[in-house]
Formats: C-alpha cells, structure tokens, sequence
C-alpha cells in the first residue's frame, strides 16, 4: 500500500463506519415491508377461502323472507334460529325423531374411527417390523387397490354384506369403511420410519409385542393416526352413498341421507331455511374435529415431504 492509500484508509473507513447502520436500517425496513405484504396476502387469502363457510354459517340463521331476496345478501341483516326447529319438524315424526337420525351418524361415524385406526395401524405394524411372507406382495395389492375407484368395488361389497345379512344394519356402514388402503398405506410409510432398534430393546427388557405397539409405538406416531381421525370422520360424516345403498329401513339412515331427502322433496323450496341450518350442523363437526388435530396434521405434512 502506498503512503497515500494508507493517509486516506482512516477516512475510507470512517465513511464505511457511517454507511453500515445507514444500509443496516434500509434492510430492516425493506425486510418489514416485504413480511407485511406477505402477511397482507395470506390473509387476504384466508379470508376469500373461508367465504363459503361464512356464508353457510349466515345462511343458516337468515329469516325465510332474507333467503328468497334478490339480489342475494351475504350477511344475515336479522338472525333468528327458527330454521333449526324447522329442521327438527321436517326430519321429526311419530316413528322416527330426528335424534335418531343424529344418533345413527355419531354411532356409525366413531365407530368407524376408532375400528379403523386399530386395524390399519395393527396391520401396517405386523406388515413393516414382522415382514411376514408374502409381505411384499401383500403391499403391491395395496398399492394396487389405490388405483381403483371406489364405485368400483360398490356392486362386490353389496354382494357381500347382502350374502352376510347384514342389510339395515349399522354392521353394514361400519365393516366396508374400515380397512381402506389409503389410511392402511398412510399408517405404514409412517410406521417405516420408526426405528427397528427401540422396538428390539423393549423386547430385550420382556416387553411383550401389544405392549410395544400400545404404549411405544402408537405414542410415536400420534400425528399419522391423528391424521387418520380427521380424515376417517370427515368422509364417513358425510357419506351419503353407503347408507343409500345399504339401508332402506327408516330408522337406520344417516343425517346426510336424511338431510338429502328434505333437499329434494318437493316441498323443498318452503324448507330452504331448513336446509341451511342442515348444511350447517353438517359443517360444524368436521371443522371442530379439524381444529382439534390441526397441529398433528400439519405435523404429518412436514414427515411426508407434502409442506413446503
């Protein structure tokens, strides 16, 4: 260096002393305002996802004369609640109370939770950490099965549950939907990634396989089987199909199939307040079940490479 780079070097570096806070406060402010739009953005879209559930949520507490006014009005001007008693006289009679209706739903709905997230994590845990023989193939027609329709298989799973006489009864709604190859393959790929050398020193210190499954395993993997939960009861809440198919007895429909019956009847534009309150008390259940497990959720997105 030249002993006039060296006469000024204190001056450059005095004037770049002063220009780093300078560049360090126009990054800050740059780096907030971009986190602001971005903020502004997602929930601005948050906000135009959720207008359809704010409008069935405004629906359903509109007065009759509110539904049928044109041009439609987003929000309710006077709320009232007289649509749910007309819900309740609609699917209300003598012989079947619309309790019963309601009741059909929770018993077909749990059941099928709870049965399917024992049988599809007790077979995904055999199939991963005993590989019986055959497992391999066995895993191929899993896969397979995940490429058919489910409209497919309608007809052979009618044939079947008639050939078993369990026509109008809840066996019927319950048995089809409890090993699906969905929630099976889901259970597994997770159930893969549990290591083999816990489940071999639980068996070292006498623990028996129940024992490692119940109190070792299930624990480990909560976000797959809560992901389990949510979707097993979303879908089966609000099938419509099964019961259609294989119930014809009153007393053994769903609400969904009892809530499409009031939609299509011929007096269905008199219940339209009716049918609000309906979509709404079918929406809510699912929202619930939905913000109890979305943090497992999310987990589960972050496992399978899903979440950005």
């Amino acid at each position: 260096m030249t002993l006039t780079g060296i006469k000024q070097a204190p001056g450059r570096l005095a004037n770049w002393g002063k220009a780093v806070p300078g560049r360090f406060v126009h990054a800050i402010r740059h780096f907030k305002l971009s986190r602001f739009i971005l903020y502004i953005f997602m929930i601005a879209a948050v906000l135009f996802m959720a207008l359809p559930l704010i409008y069935v949520i405004m629906t359903a507490f509109k007065p009759m004369n509110e539904l049928f006014i044109f041009p439609p009005r987003f929000f309710v001007q006077n709320p009232t609640t007289r649509n749910f008693g007309d819900l309740v006289t609609a699917l209300g009679s003598s012989v079947v109370p619309f309790t019963r209706y309601i009741f059909n739903s929770v018993v077909v709905a749990v059941a099928v939770v709870v049965l399917t997230v024992l049988v599809c994590s007790l077979g995904a845990y055999g199939l991963s950490k005993h590989k019986p023989k055959g497992s391999n193939i066995l895993f191929i027609l899993v896969i397979a099965a995940l490429t058919f329709s489910p409209h497919v298989t309608t007809i052979p799973r009618y044939l079947v549950i008639n050939y078993m006489g369990l026509i109008n009864s809840y066996f019927a709604l319950i048995l089809p939907n409890i090993a699906v190859a969905y929630n099976f393959f889901l259970m597994k790929q997770f159930i893969d990634q549990f290591p083999n050398e816990l489940i071999e020193a639980a068996r070292i210190d006498g623990a028996g396989e129940l024992f490692i499954y119940w109190r070792i395993l299930m624990p480990s993997i909560k976000p797959a089987w809560s992901t389990l939960v949510m979707l097993s009861f979303v879908s089966t809440w609000n099938d419509y199909f099964s019961p259609l198919i294989y119930t014809s007895s009153q007393t053994m429909k769903t609400l969904p199939l009892a809530l499409q019956t009031i939609a299509g009847s011929s007096t269905s534009i008199g219940r339209m307040g009716a049918v609000a309150a309906a979509t709404f008390l079918m929406t809510v259940p699912t929202i619930v079940i939905f913000l109890i497990m979305q943090r497992r959720v999310m987990e589960t997105m972050v496992y399978s490479g899903i979440k950005g």
